[in-house]
């Protein structure tokens, strides 16, 4: 006779996804820097794939300066994302951030906050991140991949500091969490350096395609 044996596993985290793409672009000449192409997809659409195929959902995607050109993509669409409009988005990343995590639905295990503008983020790189958020030392509540010892993105953290954040003034954002609960932040040290590239000017895009062989081209709307 055989006997059947059940395997138990932990349940999954639930982790939802916030990107960040309300930005004006003005060192760039006031152009969406989302939608800038590499390697035939915008940067926006790369963030919403790595995302997705890493697990996280739901995601919702903050908008302000070219929100309309953007929509006219359909990558939100076509990746399941729901677009948050911000409609002051110059008073900067903490009230984009505020109102991305106001649309996100309550009980999740942990957010993964994104740049709109960082061409080397892939599945894997998502991957890393949760697998250290999961294994992240007792206490912590907030994870900042760090690359000899700057700073990178995405960073990811709790529900918990996410209910934090929303409990708090207008002027409370993940940077300002980590500044009053340093103790709760894991700075994980990772030597990959596609954590900290970003593409916010003209000497960023020509970095990428020195280090990648890739051009960053705008789409021929864009390309003045």
């Amino acid at each position: 006779m055989t006997t059947l044996v059940q395997h138990t596993t932990e349940p999954a985290l639930r982790v939802g996804g916030l990107v960040l793409a309300a930005g004006a672009g003005s060192r760039m000449g006031h152009r969406p820097k989302c939608l800038l192409q590499f390697d035939g997809m915008t940067l926006l659409e790369r963030q919403l794939q790595a995302l997705t195929l890493a697990g996280v959902t739901p995601i919702r995607v903050v908008l302000g300066h070219h929100a309309e050109r953007i929509l006219q993509e359909g990558v939100l669409a076509r990746w399941s994302a729901q677009p948050v409009h911000n409609p002051q988005p110059d008073d900067g990343h903490v009230s984009s951030l505020r109102l991305g995590l106001k649309a996100l639905p309550a009980g999740l295990d942990a957010v993964v906050v994104a740049l709109a503008d960082q061409p080397l983020i892939d599945v894997q790189g998502v991957q890393a991140l949760l697998a250290a958020f999961a294994q992240r030392p007792a206490g912590t509540q907030l994870l900042q991949p760090k690359v000899q010892g700057l700073p990178g993105n995405p960073v990811v953290f709790s529900g918990s500091v996410m209910a934090q954040i929303l409990a708090g003034d207008d002027l409370m954002g993940a940077r300002q969490w980590q500044l009053a609960h340093p103790a709760a932040v894991y700075h994980w040290e990772t030597p990959h350096g596609h954590y900290r590239l970003d593409v916010d000017n003209e000497a960023d895009r020509q970095a990428v395609e020195q280090l990648t062989g890739q051009s960053l081209r705008w789409p021929n709307d864009l390309d003045r």
